[in-house]
């Protein structure tokens, strides 16, 4: 079993165990997991570059709760809408090198219309 599924499950039981399966409607856990987004963002929001490079230790340590929470919520999307993420993922970089190939993309950073 991957640690993915692993984790999948374990919010399952997790979320069993609340009764919370009934508030956790694909829309209800998009809401969520695009707050959690904007609260990982915050932590980087008036920084520099360079700084966003190298936070500060406590700004790591609020980043990874973040980042948490927003796994939490993508995998347990993912669960509800019965998408297997990694595989998603992995579709997607498919798509993304058609779009993006590396000898017209590499260095600068626009968008695939523009390459």
């Amino acid at each position: 079993m991957s640690e993915l599924n692993r984790l999948r499950d374990r919010l399952r039981d997790f979320a069993a165990e609340r009764d919370w399966d009934q508030f956790h409607s694909p829309k209800n856990l998009a809401m969520a997991l695009s707050a959690e987004a904007g609260e990982l963002v915050e932590n980087f929001q008036w920084l520099t570059e360079e700084q966003s490079r190298t936070p500060a230790p406590e700004t790591l340590a609020a980043a990874g709760e973040e980042i948490a929470d927003v796994l939490l919520y993508l995998v347990r999307l993912a669960d509800k809408l019965g998408i297997d993420p990694v595989a998603a993922a992995d579709a997607k970089l498919v798509a993304n090198a058609r779009k993006y190939p590396a000898e017209k993309a590499r260095g600068n950073a626009r968008k695939y219309t523009d390459l």
